[in-house]
């Protein structure tokens, strides 16, 4: 190791492509989205997205962070992409967007900073409209039982 090099607890792959786990609700509407959203927040994860998977849950997704645009080159499904604020307000979404599309998301209600990739369908399934506020919870992963 060189003189003023950082040392991790974990292995350099494992930590660049761990995925750290969220739910996400309406506030709005009452109703959860995802409880089982994996956050991409790092070039590695943001890059591999959703790529070599060829179907997502109902209740699975990718909240990419930062992200105002998506494109779906490579992928093999369609998705429904919602598009965030800073404060987690709905500003944009595109539903059911094809493989080898892009989409780049408008400002209805400011900026977007952040992608929700679900399942096509479920911002019809869901109600959802712009202007809607979210919630993002962390969700406790690798828990150890006690003994």
């Amino acid at each position: 190791m060189q003189r003023g090099e950082k040392t991790s607890p974990l292995p350099r792959p494992y930590k660049s492509t761990f995925m750290k786990s969220v739910s996400i609700h309406n506030t709005t509407r009452d109703q959860t989205l995802c409880n089982n959203c994996k956050v991409a927040d790092n070039p590695l994860t943001r890059m591999k997205g959703l790529l070599g998977r060829d179907t997502l849950g109902e209740d699975e997704g990718l909240l990419i962070v930062p992200c105002s645009s998506i494109h779906m080159w490579g992928m093999k499904f369609a998705l429904d992409v919602i598009f965030l604020t800073r404060e987690n307000v709905v500003t944009d979404f595109v539903e059911n967007i094809a493989p080898g599309k892009v989409y780049v998301s408008k400002s209805h209600h400011g900026k977007a900073r952040v992608a929700l990739e679900m399942a096509a369908g479920t911002v019809a399934k869901s109600g959802l409209q712009r202007g809607d506020q979210l919630e993002i919870a962390s969700v406790a992963t690798n828990v150890i039982p006690p003994f």
